[in-house]
């Protein structure tokens, strides 16, 4: 089957150079490494978890929504910035 992929420059030219030395096609390059990718891919290990440190209580404050929280992270962050110029 024909298709049309983009690959990176060096990655297509070091394939080429590739196949010229072992004889083989760049198609049956894309071939093997597809079916190695495939292959594996279930065998993946699973990722380690990480223990993220929090400081203070848990949770978000009362009357924060969660669908809101950039906007009070972004009023949270004038706040500390006002109060820096203030000490000043």
């Amino acid at each position: 089957m024909r298709i049309t992929v983009r690959l990176d420059e060096e990655l297509l030219a070091e394939a080429r150079r590739y196949a010229g030395r072992t004889g083989r096609t760049l198609t049956s390059l894309i071939d093997e490494g597809l079916r190695e990718v495939l292959a594996r891919g279930e065998r993946r290990v699973p990722a380690k978890r990480v223990e993220l440190i929090t400081g203070g209580e848990g949770g978000l404050r009362s009357r924060i929504r969660s669908d809101r929280l950039t906007e009070v992270l972004d009023q949270l962050d004038c706040e500390r910035f006002r109060a820096c110029i203030c000490r000043s």
